[in-house]
């Protein structure tokens, strides 16, 4: 079955920790892409610090060289808060009954998942790929009773589940440990410091151009 990854974040701006994520996954789960969504709206965090039009062209930017990575706008282009669910759900619809949706995720979102809306429900339209970093404590230690039981009920630890069926199965995946973030990166640029080496060359000078997370 073919198998797609679904990366949402609000990219702000997007670095090679996200990117570097979504290739070792891509390769690790034999994916035929990845598709970056930013967010327009996220309902649990503080909102983006800048606008929906420069985290797509970031974005664009940065994936401009892989042809397995692509951008995808839905959420940027639908009104209110933005939601997982939603976007699997117009997902699912579209790409019909017969291509796996991987829904990728760092380990501390995957923490935080009893917080989204209808979360539950996630797994009736994708399977969930949580990106471990060696060396992070482990996951078990740090779920609510309910994402544990969520999780002992569809943990899977075989790649080929992931290939089989559309959607269902929980996968823990260990990736490359990056201690990057987009807070930190924001706050170099703030302070005048250079964030070479942490995003794109191509990424950097538009938000240099575009004079993006300045005081």
């Amino acid at each position: 079955m073919n198998a797609i990854g679904i990366f949402g974040g609000t990219f702000d701006p997007i670095h090679f920790g996200h990117l570097r994520m979504a290739q070792e996954l891509l390769q690790h789960l034999n994916l035929s892409e990845v598709r970056f969504i930013p967010a327009a709206m996220p309902a649990l965090r503080n909102q983006p610090a800048t606008s929906a039009q420069h985290r797509s062209a970031m974005v664009r930017l940065a994936i401009a060289d892989n042809p397995q990575f692509s951008l995808d706008e839905r959420e940027l282009q639908r009104a209110g808060f933005s939601y997982t669910i939603d976007t699997l759900t117009a997902l699912r619809q579209e790409l019909g009954a017969n291509v796996a949706l991987c829904l990728l995720l760092g380990s501390d979102a995957f923490l935080k998942l009893p917080s989204w809306q209808r979360w539950d429900a996630l797994l009736s339209h994708a399977h969930i790929i949580v990106a471990h970093r060696p060396g992070a404590e482990p996951l078990a230690e740090n779920m609510s009773a309910p994402l544990k039981a969520f999780y002992e009920r569809h943990v899977t630890n075989s790649k080929l589940d992931i290939a089989k069926k559309k959607a269902g199965h929980i996968l823990l995946q260990r990736i490359t440990p990056l201690d990057i973030s987009a807070t930190a990166i924001r706050t170099d640029l703030q302070q005048q410091r250079s964030p070479r080496y942490l995003l794109p060359d191509a990424v950097i000078d538009y938000l240099t151009t575009n004079q993006l997370y300045t005081n």
